[in-house]
């Protein structure tokens, strides 16, 4: 039974570990910069028809390597 808990309290521990890595993630993402909420402004302004979808982009990447 000694294995099993430690082996409990050591993946509780990296559990810990990972929950408090993400926590300083989203804190430090703070908010957009002005660049980026000036370039989110001018994509918005763009015509929908114009968008190019994520499929496509992922295609073209792959197509160049």
């Amino acid at each position: 039974m000694e294995i099993d808990t430690n082996l409990l309290h050591r993946d509780m521990e990296k559990i810990r570990r990972d929950l408090d890595l993400i926590k300083n993630i989203l804190m430090s993402e703070g908010e957009l910069t002005d660049w980026a909420k000036k370039e989110l402004r001018r994509a918005r302004k763009g015509p929908q028809d114009s968008y190019v979808s994520l499929d496509v982009v992922k295609k073209r990447v792959l197509a160049k390597k």
